[in-house]
């Protein structure tokens, strides 16, 4: 698993159940990007090296901003590395 480092928090992205609309399937390219994901893992410091404590814990399902963070592929699962800013709110 990655060590995120700095204010980074890396998220598990929740992936939409696949759309139809009338019955025809709406193309990947076509759909909005997820907003949802889980926590999986949190940077230990912060800027300036405080040990301010996160607003989130590991296994917190949050909403992220849409833009926001570097989406990575790790063994094959998609992870998205956001800095604890870009997190909207927990579910």
């Amino acid at each position: 698993m990655i060590k995120p480092l700095g204010d980074r928090i890396v998220l598990s992205i929740d992936q939409p159940e696949e759309e139809k609309v009338g019955g025809i399937l709406i193309a990947n390219n076509a759909k909005e990007k997820p907003v949802m994901g889980s926590v999986v893992a949190i940077s230990e410091t912060s800027v300036g090296d405080s040990k301010a404590p996160k607003s989130v814990k590991v296994g917190d399902k949050v909403m992220f901003d849409k833009y926001a963070g570097s989406q990575v592929t790790i063994d094959g699962e998609d992870y998205l590395i956001v800095h604890e800013k870009d997190i909207l709110g927990v579910l």
